[in-house]
């Protein structure tokens, strides 16, 4: 039985973490009384923005936990999309629309910081690479 790296623990926090916290307030727009999260944002045209955070940390938690070459470099591509749906997210549900600014809640600050987290643990897995003998000369 193999026992799983710091990486994979974090990795996996961080996703526990993000799930969390769609399900938080993501952003509050006092003057209609609204209270907006990844999963309802009724009243809005923002849609559904944390299926996309589900599908792509399945998958990235998925890559995270194969050993091999080809799962770390597509695991790059799913967390950087992740963060760039973040960062996407951030900004829009803080953005300040016809003079009515919503308060970002700590829901979006946590999807943020899961998904950052997600990508350093992505950038730095512990994995051991095989050296060629004709390398080592």
């Amino acid at each position: 039985m193999k026992i799983l790296s710091r990486s994979q623990w974090l990795a996996l926090l961080a996703a526990i973490i993000l799930a969390i916290a769609c399900f938080m307030p993501w952003s509050q727009i006092r003057s209609i009384g609204l209270t907006l999260s990844g999963v309802d944002t009724t009243g809005t045209r923002y849609g559904i923005p944390a299926y996309n955070h589900f599908i792509l940390t399945g998958v990235i938690l998925l890559l995270t936990f194969v050993a091999r070459l080809w799962a770390k470099r597509m695991n790059l591509l799913f967390g950087v999309l992740n963060l760039a749906w973040a960062i996407r997210n951030f900004i829009l549900f803080g953005r300040c629309e016809a003079g009515d600014c919503p308060e970002r809640q700590i829901g979006l600050y946590l999807v943020l910081l899961a998904a950052v987290i997600l990508m350093l643990t992505i950038l730095f897995p512990k994995m051991e690479l095989k050296e060629d003998a004709e390398q080592e000369d």
